[in-house]
């Protein structure tokens, strides 16, 4: 059964098995797929900041974006638990022979790739997110600033703990291009997602 068809309590009993799988790529993708949940609560409640109509328009604008990323964030939850599973199927295949060597070279580099691929879209969702959350704090009812500020924390949670994941990937990938094309784009999702979250983590905003 995907992880995501699981009941809450089954799920935590998932991450905490002995099993390789949920682990924290799949963990970083519910963190930000909570995040963006509370997200779009915060921009469907009734009342906004003042209840102007150009708030509730922004307020709308959010929620579409938000519904879209907050569906491929949750499916990024078993992707990631697919992936993983993909390379630990790799390292497996028979290497006895030179043509088995080769071929399973080819799968393990294939898999680190798919591996590292999920949880760096987890990290463009989470910083594309965040940018919403400003939207949603600056619209939305001050009553809830601190459903935005959990909310951002759960982001920049999911963020890390995604490029931590993909760090981890690029060790094993032989494509030099690849891994500085990579390394060089997590620079910066990280270095633009702090800006956007820290503000809403701050009781200033409130």
């Amino acid at each position: 059964m995907p992880l995501l068809d699981l009941s809450l309590r089954d799920l935590l009993n998932a991450f905490s098995s002995s099993n390789p799988t949920p682990g924290g790529g799949s963990a970083a993708a519910l963190a930000s797929s909570v995040g963006a949940s509370l997200l779009l609560m915060v921009a469907a409640l009734p009342k906004s900041r003042t209840n102007a109509d150009q708030e509730k328009t922004a307020l709308h604008g959010a929620t579409t974006v938000l519904t879209g990323l907050r569906q491929q964030l949750a499916e990024a939850i078993d992707a990631d638990t697919a992936a993983y599973d993909q390379v630990v199927a790799a390292y497996k295949q028979p290497k006895a022979a030179p043509q088995e060597q080769e071929a399973r070279k080819a799968a393990i580099q294939r898999a680190l790739r798919a591996a590292t691929d999920v949880p760096l879209g987890v990290m463009r969702l989470s910083v594309q997110a965040l940018e919403q959350a400003a939207i949603v704090a600056a619209n939305g009812h001050k009553a809830a600033a601190s459903d935005v500020g959990v909310a951002a924390a759960l982001l920049m949670a999911g963020t890390n703990g995604a490029r931590m994941n993909v760090e981890t990937n690029l060790e094993g990938v032989s494509d030099a291009a690849y891994s500085e094309a990579v390394r060089a784009e997590i620079k910066a999702l990280a270095a633009s997602a702090e800006p956007l979250s820290g503000p809403l983590r701050s009781t200033e905003h409130r």
